[in-house]
């Protein structure tokens, strides 16, 4: 992201070539931002393939009974609960604090990963039948307004930029910074 004092990468001789250059840089900023915003999407998608895979009970995961004795005696399904609801939360409320305060963060595939931890917790207690649709709604409500996070964060920058690019057109130079 190229702010106002900064040099384009190849310093151009006239006014017209440092137009057409900071024009191009915000241009690439905005399809960068577009790019960007679907990356919630993206992450809502891969977890409902993991929830498929969880609603079969991980039927591709046959894992020799010697090594899931190594991993020894699985927490039990309330304790695991408990962590879901505490990460549910907290997930939650760092997501809205990242939206409050604009920042541009790419948490959305960690997100699936734990989730996709707590399939598994269950599926080693034994209990992903009884706790499947506890970790399916805490993953699309978390990855929800994660999505939505992002979504709002590209948008508002996308205006920004856009802005920027009307301004650079009438006069030639970016706007004074805010």
């Amino acid at each position: 992201m190229m702010k106002q004092n900064e040099q384009p990468a190849v310093a151009p001789h006239s006014e017209s070539e440092k137009r057409d250059s900071y024009s191009q840089d915000i241009q690439r900023e905005i399809a960068r931002l577009r790019r960007f915003s679907n990356r919630g999407l993206w992450a809502m998608s891969l977890f409902l393939l993991v929830c498929m895979a969880a609603w079969n009970n991980f039927s591709f995961l046959k894992l020799p009974e010697s090594f899931v004795a190594s991993l020894g005696k699985p927490p039990s399904a309330q304790a695991i609960s408990m962590v879901l609801l505490i990460y549910t939360f907290s997930a939650i409320i760092l997501s809205l604090s990242r939206m409050t305060a604009a920042i541009e963060h790419r948490s959305s595939f960690c997100h699936v990963g734990y989730l996709t931890a707590f399939f598994l917790f269950y599926h080693f207690a034994k209990a992903l039948n009884d706790n499947y649709w506890a970790v399916t709604a805490a993953g699309i409500t978390i990855l929800g307004v994660e999505s939505y996070r992002i979504w709002s964060y590209c948008s508002e920058s996308i205006s920004k930029k856009n802005e920027q690019l009307v301004y650079l057109a009438k006069t030639g130079r970016l706007p004074p910074e805010e």
